[in-house]
């Protein structure tokens, strides 16, 4: 079993300073870190009497207040999963083939699970509290540069995809209600994609993006994932009834693997990546143990790979080779129990965009303080000007293309795989990897090699494919 050294782990509460000094060897087991908390101030009850506690540890209740229990957690990574990637799931499935869709939505599930909890291990390894900091410990300043630009491009790149979403939901709702909307020049212009896109993202998104505490957007994520079972139900429900004008067809190589099966494992990569956000979900838990934490993984993960599974066979069986970037495009704009599903996949949006434009915020941040040696906090007004400038980037870009299958492919392909793939088992390779077999290297050397190949082989694909294909195949009926 692989030693580490402790002088590298903070020490966390009295019963963990018993482990370790019980080591003559100054060592610890890596199974023993699950039993290491981070921390926690001491917080008062109601007739708890507060004056005895020192200035520091009351200045940490109101944070302590604020932590996420498990079920909290659970909603805000959850969310974080089946965010707009979901919806372009069945068209990943028209790229792998329906064999390949199976083997690649396991796989990819299994891999991420580990890394999201190899990200965490590895910040107790270095002692960090950021998954940045962690890759700065490991690789210096190149390895900081790079995670915070894959970090910055992934949340950049997934806030532009839940702005196209916007447009290409909401108006359709707001359509349904007013049928002769067309002959009037005001409506037309009201309820024109780009209108709404530009009218909620201001009132409604860039409002909650100001937020500092991601654990209170956990409320808003438990009724996202509410609504995100309500379009996989109406997905599967309606689809079969739509006449045959709307459904295409299933050729033999779509059975079992296609030439295109890295491209599909790109979006259902974007759909499962979830790392930019776990250092911030660890923290947000009021115990952030290992064993807490890898329980609320092995959940997210179990849960989104059975969602995605739906979702993804259950649009692809019905659309066929004419599957969408958004599965939901491919239905009729005056359906009105799509369009319930259309609204839900819009409030979805609503609140995981700032969750996005949170990590987008903060990575940034990092960049901007690059040179410093300590952590840096952004003053009021510098907060809201970054947050103010990145939601009007990212939604301006948005009111340009609908191809949301090439965005997520080309995000899963590049950033992701960074993330998700290379980076961690990179990290953890090297602080422990001069006490590991090669044996027991295997699992992350291929884990690496694994995120290369889906790093230039489907870029290398979406990027040819989207010069000859016409954006306007991905949008709306």
């Amino acid at each position: 079993m692989s030693k580490i050294a402790y002088s590298n782990i903070p020490q966390h509460n009295d019963d963990d300073e018993d482990i370790v000094n019980s080591r003559d060897n100054d060592s610890l087991e890596l199974s023993e870190l699950n039993s290491l908390d981070y921390e926690e101030a001491t917080i008062p009850n109601a007739t708890q009497d507060t004056s005895t506690l020192d200035s520091e540890s009351l200045a940490e209740i109101p944070a302590q207040l604020n932590k996420s229990n498990l079920k909290m957690a659970f909603m805000n990574m959850a969310n974080s999963i089946l965010g707009a990637g979901a919806i372009g799931t069945p068209f990943a499935m028209s790229n792998t083939g329906i064999v390949g869709g199976v083997f690649a939505l396991i796989l990819l599930t299994l891999l991420v699970d580990f890394t999201i909890r190899l990200i965490v291990i590895n910040l107790k390894l270095s002692g960090k509290t950021g998954y940045q900091d962690t890759v700065d410990h490991c690789f210096g300043r190149v390895g900081k540069v790079i995670i915070i630009a894959a970090q910055a491009l992934f949340a950049f790149g997934g806030s532009i995809g839940f702005c196209i979403i916007i447009g290409d939901t909401i108006p359709h709702i707001l359509r349904s209600f007013f049928p002769d909307y067309q002959n009037n020049e005001f409506l037309k212009f009201l309820f024109a994609r780009n209108t709404i896109i530009v009218f909620v993202t201001l009132t409604v998104s860039f409002p909650l993006s100001l937020s500092k505490d991601i654990s209170k957007l956990a409320k808003a994520s438990a009724l996202a994932l509410v609504s995100m079972l309500v379009i996989i139900l109406i997905v599967l429900i309606k689809g079969p009834e739509l006449s045959p004008e709307y459904k295409g067809v299933l050729n033999t190589k779509n059975t079992i693997v296609t030439p295109r099966i890295f491209q599909g494992i790109s979006v259902i990569s974007f759909a499962l990546v979830c790392h930019h956000n776990t250092s911030f979900i660890f923290h947000s838990l009021k115990k952030p143990s290992l064993n807490r934490f890898s329980l609320l993984t092995h959940i997210s993960c179990f849960v989104s790979m059975l969602a995605l599974g739906f979702i993804g066979f259950g649009g692809f069986s019905v659309f066929k080779d004419k599957t969408k970037g958004n599965i939901l495009n491919n239905f009729p704009g005056n359906d009105f129990v799509v369009n319930i599903a259309r609204f839900c996949f819009g409030f979805n949006m609503l609140t995981t965009y700032p969750l996005e434009i949170f990590v987008l915020r903060d990575v940034l941040k990092d960049l901007y303080y690059i040179n410093y040696d300590t952590p840096q906090e952004l003053s009021k007004k510098s907060h809201i000007i970054f947050t103010t400038a990145l939601v009007l980037i990212t939604m301006t870009i948005s009111l340009t293309t609908c191809n949301l299958g090439a965005l997520f492919e080309l995000i899963g392909a590049s950033t992701a795989s960074i993330m998700a793939y290379i980076l961690p088992p990179m990290c953890n390779l090297k602080m422990t990897g001069s006490t590991k077999t090669l044996k027991e290297k295997l699992p992350y050397l291929g884990c690496i090699a694994f995120g290369f190949a889906v790093m230039f082989i489907s870029s290398t694909q979406t990027i040819i494919n989207a010069i000859h294909e016409k954006d306007g195949a991905h949008c709306s009926a």
